[in-house]
């Protein structure tokens, strides 16, 4: 599989949308398949230091418009608090993007079949009293703009009786490096996101809190720390795009059959 994948600011993707966007799949060939995505969300979109894009998505996409259904494919970089709106302005042809499927969001877009489940997560520094989603009363949080891990962070301020600050960030690395300099108290967001940031930059620094919660309460594999939610990925489409949504939902039951899903899997998450 070739992962050298390289991206384009949003603003230069209209010029080949024109060309390639409003195609209605069925049969790949010249058609570029343009990808919108938030890029860094290591590790499933982030650059590596020569500008490679790489990534548990990054590789799904090669599997599913290249190498199953013949496309070419580019990733645009934009920023996910306006996804979706510049997904309908045409300014690439689909989301790909850890993408939460939720009813809100599906009012605007058509989602494929889920290709990933996710949860979000409570992670503080190490010394930090927090051990329970009661504790975070008082204390400052700190989440990405228009991700279900802001949506969460509000849940948790209504169950709290409205005691809890909440700090919006354009990029989740932006929230890690916050709680790093004592700038908030916790970071809400997505399980295998927090993870790489709690085993690598932020080891020995920060940690998840750990509990029950969404996961054990669904009757689903809770992992070992506390969820507020369980969520699952998929890819986002504008609703008149149903032929190529039709085609990616083939290709993702494809990779799941043949083994490639499982392999990318195991690239990226332990287990």
């Amino acid at each position: 599989m070739d992962r050298r994948t390289y991206i384009k600011s949003a603003g230069a993707a209209g010029a080949g949308l024109a060309l390639t966007g409003c195609l209605g799949g069925g049969g790949g060939g010249s058609e570029t398949i343009t990808i919108g995505s938030d890029i860094p969300y290591r590790p499933f979109e982030y650059e590596t230091t020569d500008g490679e894009l790489t990534g548990f998505d990054v590789d799904i996409a090669q599997a599913v418009f290249t190498d199953q259904l013949g496309y070419e494919h580019e990733f645009v970089q934009t920023s996910f608090d306006t996804i979706i709106p510049s997904l309908n302005n045409g300014n690439f042809r689909v989301i790909m993007s850890a993408m939460t499927i939720n009813d809100e969001r599906a009012e605007e877009v058509d989602f494929s079949d889920p290709y990933f489940t996710a949860y979000q997560t409570i992670v503080v520094r190490e010394g930090s009293d927090i051990s329970s989603k009661e504790d975070m009363a008082g204390v400052r949080v700190g989440v990405q703009k228009g991700t279900t891990g802001a949506g969460a962070a509000q849940e948790l301020k209504e169950e709290l009786g409205g005691d809890l600050e909440i700090n919006e960030y354009d990029q989740i690395p932006d929230a890690f490096s916050a709680l790093l300099n004592n700038q908030v108290d916790a970071v809400i967001n997505d399980n295998t996101v927090s993870a790489e940031f709690v085993n690598g930059e932020g080891d020995g620094q920060v940690r998840f809190v750990e509990g029950e919660g969404a996961a054990s309460e669904a009757g689903q594999e809770a992992p070992p720390y506390l969820t507020l939610t369980v969520e699952n990925y998929g890819i986002a489409f504008r609703q008149d795009d149903d032929d190529l949504r039709e085609e990616v939902n083939g290709a993702l039951a494809t990779i799941k059959e043949n083994g490639t899903y499982d392999d990318i899997y195991s690239d990226y998450f332990a287990g």
